[in-house]
């Protein structure tokens, strides 16, 4: 019998419908962002990236559903999206006033660490279209009822951007409900973004009333305090081996206190350095607790995004009726190899992330 009682992929135009904020990312490669001259960019979001994935890795069917103001900014990011082959119709796109008053669109600067030098992240996104977003803005039947969607994915960040994003999000939770579609949800807390807004109580505040509505649920360690109010009493529970029990218990506290929730998952990352991590993760159902591969002395090119292809990594297994075992082992795989490439989005192939799985060397292909 199947853990979630996913809807038939022929009565669905979508596996997977996503809502989130998508941000140019501007990168410096080697360099450093208060030094460099020349930037890649590309794009990224904690929502599109398991979107993303879950399309150009997994071969699924995917969409965003987000708001760009309408200027060349935002054209460039639909083009990014389109060549990552997210369905953009569900894209809103908002008036440009010519200077970004109203809305604009948002910039992400990253650079990736290396040895003792952590990863810096530089967002720039205040009043982006995005944020702007409210309930009643999308026709939310049409997009689980009439197209039809498997699969619906919303997060902490999306919600932390405005009250009206994360009323918009519970908007769309109960209508994926009544439509009988997959709710998750990864609660990714950024200090960052709540700083200003509550900190972590406001966090624990919303995040609340989100997880009722979730299935399967994301997060870590600081997710689990600081965006839902839960302690580990004093555990640094970032370690690969610690002891997982930790996790089991945790993880059936968060289950007992939200009815709704099927499973509950989390990545669990060591960084010995910014560039040399230990790798895994453990997942919750309430009949089970399952402990991933564990990958020591991963070597890490750009960790931003890890999370997300573990997420959809995970979704992957669990939509193709895949155990909960070989669900993990795909987010873990997943995970591991976006993490060797630059970006926020997966460059891995399903060939790669099951050679991967079993144990494969990387050795030249040829």
């Amino acid at each position: 019998m199947s853990l979630l009682a996913v809807r038939p992929s022929e009565d669905c135009r979508y596996d997977l419908v996503a809502l989130g904020e998508v941000m140019l990312r501007f990168d410096p490669g080697d360099g450093r962002i208060a030094t460099t001259r020349t930037f890649a960019v590309s794009e990224g979001g904690g929502e599109y990236n398991v979107a993303r994935g879950l399309r150009r890795c997994f071969g699924l069917r995917s969409a965003i559903v987000t708001a760009f103001a309408d200027n060349p900014v935002g054209r460039l990011l639909e083009d990014l999206i389109l060549q990552g082959g997210v369905d953009p119709r569900h894209i809103a796109w908002m008036p440009y006033d010519g200077v970004g008053r109203d809305v604009r669109n948002g910039l992400n600067f990253v650079e990736r660490g290396y040895g003792v030098r952590a990863a810096l992240g530089c967002s720039d996104r205040g009043h982006s279209a995005a944020a702007a977003m409210r309930p009643g803005d999308v026709d939310w039947d049409a997009v689980f009822g009439t197209d039809g969607a498997r699969w619906f994915h919303c997060g902490g960040i999306f919600a932390a951007l405005s009250t009206g994003a994360a009323a918009l999000a519970l908007e769309a939770m109960a209508a994926a409900r009544r439509h009988g579609t997959i709710v998750s949800f990864d609660l990714n807390y950024r200090p960052s973004l709540w700083k200003a807004i509550g900190g972590p109580e406001a966090a624990a505040a919303t995040n609340r009333e989100l997880v009722g509505q979730v299935d399967v649920l994301f997060g870590n360690e600081e997710d689990f305090s600081a965006a839902l109010g839960y302690s580990l009493d004093g555990v640094d529970a970032s370690h690969v081996d610690l002891d997982v029990a930790v996790y089991d218990q945790l993880h059936r506290r968060v289950l007992a206190d939200n009815p709704s929730l099927v499973l509950v998952a989390t990545s669990l990352r060591e960084a010995r350095t910014a560039t040399v991590n230990d790798w895994s993760a453990v997942c919750s159902s309430r009949d089970a607790f399952v402990v991933g591969p564990a990958m020591r002395g991963l070597e890490i090119l750009d960790r931003v995004g890890g999370g997300d292809s573990f997420a959809s990594g995970l979704v992957y297994g669990l939509l193709t009726d895949a155990d909960l075992e070989t669900s993990l082992a795909y987010g873990v795989a997943h995970g591991a190899l976006a993490m060797t490439t630059p970006g926020d989005t997966s460059m891995a192939t399903l060939a790669e992330v099951e050679h991967v799985m079993r144990g494969g060397a990387a050795r030249v292909v040829r």
